[in-house]
Formats: structure tokens, C-alpha cells, sequence
């Protein structure tokens, strides 16, 4: 049932012929689902500016601040299960257009939050945006993953991700220009200000900045939305659990079960929560390291934060295509190898040298989320998008790793050593990377010896 499905929405090349990591005949949809990558990209790096500008403006610890992360990533761990349902339910279509709109209505809610004045209706307007990012994250990936040809997954879906990037780097930008006035009062204006009664009124304002940012992302994601309702998806790409479950082991009911039996799903579950962790963290923490180690302002640490995003983009570029004669897998390893050490540099030589490694460390990031979400759901059938909302779970990690790293920053008294724990985070993808490989080899000698036996 599962393999008709598939041929009728994408053409199973001759053999020889290499697959096309693009679908036939629904482009369009195809690019529409593109560009949420794009959309989210803009929105999950606006976050990295946010933690500053709050920071500033609500007079928090770095602790503090982080939370901004935190409530957008917890909102993952919350609703990737319900999203998975939805779609199980209802299709990736609905799973779509449901996460852009709740996406839209959190961006909007910042306007009120602002008029308010203080932090916790912020964090739960990005609580709501989490929860649509999270939506978008658990239909997107696993719908691109499927979007043709098993063969050429791992590809597609960093062809996608790599629309990521450049939605980050105009996030990032949009903040720079816009959310950050690049007033930076020192401690005699300050104290002037508050013997004048003027101080909370110039934080209020900063506070408002933030506002018009966010109600346009939201009003262009609410349009998105609409275009994404009207337009055409495949038919038996997005109903395809109707066919019942992938497995004689059970009926849908237990497909967590059996999923969390599966040795695969689990190991990329953990890869990603701290790939993940690792990423936002390291983001996160980059202008407040910048400020504490460098003479750089906000707005040149912005530009800063561009820099990696740059990065991460031209990685992408340059590795996906490299996959189909490297190993993703062998190509992950390395990266996070690499990474393991440029953070090493960044945690012993705090600066403008810690910093640049710092940076390129996002060069290698680049394959790391698709691969991992492609290994985990590869050759799940009917369970890929229960599959896929564990792995968006996952991403769980941004939530976590951001206030670990402040908490660490804070005892050691040094920003650069909080560092460690993105450090380890890459331990577990470069264990994870090599070790997959080996897994699957064993499987398949198993299916081999139990073909043969039956």
C-alpha cells in the first residue's frame, strides 16, 4: 500500500538513474512548504536579539534572559506530540495552515505584551510562537523528507534547511536595524535618569521597539497561510496513514511503543536534543560574550551574529551537495569534530580570536539537523510522522541548554566556560554520527538472516 502511495506521487527512476531530490508535479506546494523554513528562520534568530534587548530592558541576568529561549524551545517538547496527532488525524496540509496561524496570532500578541510593559507576557506571546514553530517543524520536515524518492531524503531536506539560513540572517538584520536603537547609556546617564524619573520611560521605549518587527512577520505569515490553503498538495502524500500501521508488531494505538523500540529513532531523539541545545546556546550566548570580552556594541555584535548565520548558509550550500559522494554521516562526524574543537579555542582564548572561532563553528552546524531528522525517520513508512514529532520533541534541547549555560557562566565566573556545554553536546552528534552507520549494518545482517530463515 505504502510503496503505491509513493510511486503515484513521485516516479521511481530506471535503474541506474539517479532519483531527483525534487517532487513531480507539485512544485508549487513543494515551494510553499519551502518557504516556511525561511519564515521560521527569521523568527528562531530574531530570539538571539531578543535575549539581548530584554536583558537590557527589563534589567535581567543572563539567566534571566534566556528564558526567552526557553519558552519558545519548551513550546517543542509540548506540542510536537499534539502536531503529530493533528496531522495523523487530518494531514500535513491542515498540520501547515494550523502552525502558521498560531504562529502569526503569537507574533501579534507582542503588541499588547509591549503596551504592558513587562517581561512574563512576552514570554508567553513566544511560548506561542514556539508552539506554532513546533507545528510547522513536526509537518514540514517529515512532509520534505517524503516530498520523493527515499534515496534522496537526506538531500532534499538540506536543500529545504538551506532556506533556512538566509531567513535567519534577515531576521538577525531586521533585529539589528530595527530592534536595536544602539543607545547604550552608561552608569553615570543612568544614574542621572533615575534622580530625573526619565529612566523607565527609556526602558518602556526600548521595550516597544520590538512591536513593529513582529506584527509585520505576523501579518506575512497569516498570508502564507492563506496561500497554502488554497494551493494543491498530493493527495496520498498527506493521507498516507490511512493505509493503517507500517508494522505487523501492533495497530496504531501502539506505535509510540514501537517506535521507542527502535534503536535508530532513539539515538537521533538524543543526538538532536543536544545538537539543538548545543546550536541555540551557542547563539544565544554570542553577544553577551561578544560584549563581555570585545569593545563591541549591540548593533556591531548583531552584525557578529550575521556572520555566523552567513555561515551556516554557505555550509549548507557547499556540503549538500558534496552528500552524494561523502557519507552524511561520515560528513556529520567530522563536522562535530571540528566544532568540539573551535568551541575548545572559544572557551581558552576569550576575544575577538574566541569569538571568530566561535563563528565558524555554525559553518559546520550547517548538515547537522536535517541529517539527524532524516537518519531518525528514514524507513519508517506509515510511522514517519509520529516519528518526526519525537525528533521535533527533541528540539526540546534549545530550551534547556541556554539557562545550563548561564547557570554554568555564573558559578565559574567566566561567560567563555559555559562554552562547555555546547562543547559536549557535539560529543554525543560525533558519537551518534559514528556509530549509526554500524547500527544499520547490523539490522540489515538481521533482515538478511531472518529472510533467509523464513
Amino acid at each position: 500500500m505504502q510503496m503505491a502511495g509513493r510511486s503515484a506521487v513521485t516516479p521511481k527512476p530506471h535503474s541506474g538513474e539517479r532519483s531527483s531530490i525534487f517532487p513531480r508535479g507539485y512544485m508549487v506546494a513543494f515551494l510553499m512548504t519551502t518557504m516556511i523554513f525561511f519564515v521560521w528562520g527569521m523568527s528562531n534568530n530574531l530570539t538571539d536579539i531578543l535575549v539581548q534587548q530584554f536583558r537590557k530592558s527589563f534589567e535581567l541576568t543572563l539567566t534571566e534572559a534566556q528564558l526567552v529561549q526557553s519558552a519558545v524551545f519548551l513550546a517543542y517538547g509540548i506540542m510536537a506530540t499534539p502536531a503529530a496527532l493533528l496531522m495523523r488525524r487530518f494531514g500535513y496540509k491542515v498540520g501547515l495552515v494550523t502552525g502558521l496561524v498560531t504562529f502569526g496570532v503569537g507574533t501579534l500578541m507582542f503588541w499588547p505584551a509591549a503596551v504592558i510593559g513587562q517581561y512574563t507576557p512576552f514570554l508567553i506571546a513566544l511560548f506561542i510562537v514556539g508552539s506554532g514553530s513546533s507545528i510547522l517543524e513536526t509537518a514540514a520536515n517529515p512532509l520534505v523528507a517524503q516530498f520523493g524518492e527515499p534515496d534522496s531524503s537526506e538531500q532534499r531536506l538540506n536543500f529545504t534547511q538551506a532556506f533556512n539560513p538566509p531567513g535567519s540572517i534577515v531576521g538577525v538584520l531586521i533585529g539589528t536595524w530595527f530592534i536595536f536603537s544602539g543607545v547604550e547609556k552608561k552608569p553615570a546617564e543612568v544614574a542621572a535618569m533615575k534622580a530625573q524619573g526619565t529612566y523607565a520611560a527609556y526602558l518602556h521605549g526600548e521595550i516597544l521597539r520590538v512591536v513593529p518587527t513582529y506584527v509585520v512577520l505576523g501579518f506575512a505569515v497569516l498570508i502564507l497561510a492563506l496561500l497554502i490553503a488554497r494551493a494543491r498538495f498530493p493527495v496520498l502524500l498527506i493521507s498516507r496513514d490511512d493505509a493503517g500501521p507500517s508494522s505487523t508488531d501492533g495497530s496504531k494505538s501502539n506505535v509510540y511503543g514501537r517506535l521507542l523500540r527502535t534503536p535508530s529513532l532513539v539515538l537521533a531523539v538524543i543526538a538532536q536534543f543536544c545538537y539543538v541545545g548545543a546550536q541555540i546556546s551557542t547563539w544565544s550566548t554570542l553577544i553577551p560574550y561578544l560584549r563581555t570580552y570585545t569593545s563591541i556594541g549591540d548593533k556591531g555584535a548583531g552584525y557578529f551574529l550575521t556572520g555566523t548565520l552567513v555561515a551556516l548558509m554557505l555550509g549548507r550550500v557547499i556540503s549538500t551537495p558534496l552528500m552524494r559522494y561523502i557519507s552524511p554521516t561520515t560528513m556529520m562526524g567530522t563536522y562535530a569534530v571540528i566544532n568540539c574543537l573551535l568551541l575548545v579555542v572559544g572557551i581558552v582564548h576569550p576575544g575577538i580570536v574566541g569569538a571568530s572561532a566561535i563563528l565558524l563553528t555554525s559553518f559546520f552546524m550547517s548538515i547537522m539537523f536535517p541529517t539527524i531528522f532524516a537518519l531518525g525517520v528514514k524507513g519508517l513508512g506509515t510511522d514517519t510522522k509520529i516519528a518526526g514529532s519525537l525528533l521535533v520533541m527533541a528540539i526540546l534541547g534549545g530550551a534547556v541548554f541556554p539557562p545550563l549555560l548561564g547557570l554554568i557562566a555564573r558559578q565559574t565566573g567566566s561567560l567563555a566556560m559555559g562554552y562547555v556545554l555546547p562543547a559536549a553536546g557535539y560529543v554525543v552528534v560525533v558519537l551518534y554520527a559514528f556509530y549509526i552507520p554500524r547500527l544499520n549494518r547490523a539490522v540489515d545482517v538481521h533482515d538478511v538472516e531472518v529472510a533467509s530463515i523464513l
